[in-house]
């Protein structure tokens, strides 16, 4: 391995300051390095900057929170290279790695002791009048919900073809195992391994309580039609970036061609990150 890139969270002294550290202990091992601050922000529009990360790279250690490991992860969308996450404050669901421990778990990966961990995105477009209006690669979740006025919305939803229900909700969630510990598990969706294949749906808030979590094999297509009064309807993706809703859209979501492929070291265990996040066993 002799290109790295290191991408850290904006706007924070401590990321800027760990990631000279780290730029400058790689460089005396004799490996290039590619070092830039996150330009990636939370926002509900189609226009989004991206982070140029030369294909050369072989690594792309992130550097902040799972938001700054989203967005990193939007940036190599069609791409395979893999990525470790560094956690500015303790354990994170994708940033795995303490600052603590982070150039021990970096001498195991030099040294070739790890995995790669293949995690599903989903592909979420937009279709509008016929044509393909606005696609996007989501790790987490796709959201459909309103915007500050708390009203129930309609959603036709149907699987491959068949219809499944009419969702009557303050929202709908489509999310990937990986997504399963964000605002799925807010909303009382299922943990899943972030390894597994499959597709949540999770409704926020469901008028019907029947209208239950639901767990799809991942080869499925889950289109949705938002119907009756669609005003100021928004889709997000990963909470990040996403697209304003009209009346006649439809929204088809599968999953991605792509997976995201995180680097997992032998000392990085999902089930103790999961109970120390949920604070499970303690009193």
């Amino acid at each position: 391995m002799d290109h790295v890139a290191i991408i850290y969270k904006r706007a924070r002294p401590e990321a800027a300051e760990l990631a000279s550290k780290l730029a400058s202990w790689l460089q005396n091992r004799h490996i290039d390095v590619f070092c830039r601050e996150n330009v990636g922000s939370a926002d509900i529009t189609c226009d989004v900057p991206a982070i140029e990360i030369p294909p050369e790279n072989q690594l792309v250690i992130v550097i902040g929170g799972d938001g700054t490991f989203l967005s990193v992860a939007r940036f190599l969308c069609a791409r395979s290279t893999p990525i470790v996450g560094i956690n500015l404050g303790g354990l994170g669901f994708l940033t795995e790695v303490t600052t603590a421990d982070c150039c021990r778990e970096l001498e195991r990966i030099l040294a070739g002791d790890f995995i790669i961990e293949e995690r599903m995105r989903l592909r979420v477009v937009i279709m509008r009048e016929g044509r393909e209006y606005f696609s996007h690669s989501v790790l987490n979740d796709v959201v459909i919900n309103k915007g500050a006025l708390a009203r129930i919305i309609e959603l036709k939803t149907t699987i491959d073809g068949h219809y499944l229900t009419h969702y009557r909700a303050d929202g709908l969630i489509v999310a990937t195992p990986t997504g399963s510990t964000a605002y799925n598990l807010s909303a009382g969706g299922p943990i899943m391994v972030p390894s597994a294949h499959a597709i949540i749906l999770t409704p926020i808030c469901p008028f019907t309580l029947a209208n239950r979590p639901l767990i799809l094999p991942a080869h499925v297509t889950v289109s949705i039609e938002p119907e009756g009064q669609v005003r100021r309807l928004t889709l997000s993706c990963d909470g990040q970036v996403g697209c304003a809703l009209t009346p006649s859209d439809r929204i088809v979501i599968c999953a991605d061609a792509n997976p995201v492929r995180c680097v997992k070291t032998p000392s990085v265990d999902y089930f103790e990150i999961l109970r120390s996040k949920l604070k499970w066993g303690q009193n």
